[in-house]
């Protein structure tokens, strides 16, 4: 059977030596500088060294190598690349009115969220993890989706209500997920049944972490941009009144 894509599982004591040089890493990094480079836009554009930085920081670092023993750090790391990477992106490459007139808001959030189900359910996720070519179909899908519904909810003159409803629709999946994970009598995926030990858990308490993440913390993007959104409106609103 092919290894899993990152390594083979660690123990904590081995966890702080396995960081890599992930060519593909390299490969998108660099793509999304040159990409960046056309757009015109000021170098000194946080949003996009930031999400380089967390691309590199999810792919090379320890933490790669952690998504291999623990399911909890696989939703961990999905979360960060959903949820903080790609907003970052869509900040950094805003969306044209043009594209606004294409696509519905509701079809890409519909989109995002199939995607992500799809990469959970527990034999396309045991796919999904072994081989480069399955683990970067799996990665970049769920960057892509999410980083075109971010830009979608970003995008200079989208109206304050549909963004909302968006956030809140994927938070609310996104809560069902965690909630399936985490009240499951059972551990779902094959590959962490014997890989968490070393780490004082076991798979089904592996399997409820990794429920919680995506159940409370992954709302927290989504929360602070709907709130965000908000107190604009409402600063807006204020204005006009006086």
């Amino acid at each position: 059977m092919t290894e899993v894509y990152c390594g083979p599982a660690v123990t904590p004591e081995s966890l702080i030596r396995a960081w890599n040089l992930d060519f593909m890493v390299i490969v998108l990094s660099l793509s999304l500088i040159a990409a960046f480079s056309r757009t015109g836009q000021s170098w000194k554009n946080w949003p996009l060294w930031t999400g380089v930085f967390l691309i590199v920081l999810l792919f090379m670092s320890p933490l790669c190598t952690l998504t291999v023993s623990l399911f909890s750090a696989r939703a961990a790391h999905h979360v960060a690349l959903i949820g903080v990477v790609a907003p970052l992106l869509a900040l950094s490459f805003p969306e044209g009115g043009h594209t606004r007139r294409h696509v519905p808001l509701a079809l890409l959030v519909t989109l995002h969220a199939g995607i992500l189900w799809l990469w959970h359910a527990p034999a396309v996720y045991d796919i999904a993890i072994r081989g480069a070519l399955p683990y970067w179909v799996m990665q970049l899908s769920l960057l892509g989706s999410a980083f075109v519904m971010w830009r979608r909810i970003l995008a200079p003159g989208m109206e304050t209500g549909p963004a909302i409803l968006a956030l809140l629709a994927t938070v609310i999946q996104m809560g069902m997920l965690g909630a399936l994970l985490t009240f499951a009598r059972a551990p779902l995926y094959e590959a962490h049944h014997a890989t968490t030990f070393a780490f004082g858990l076991s798979p089904r308490a592996d399997q409820q972490l990794a429920g919680l993440i995506m159940w409370v913390p992954a709302a927290l993007p989504y929360m602070l941009a709907a709130m965000v959104m908000l107190f604009s409106r409402f600063e807006r609103w204020t204005q006009v009144r006086r």
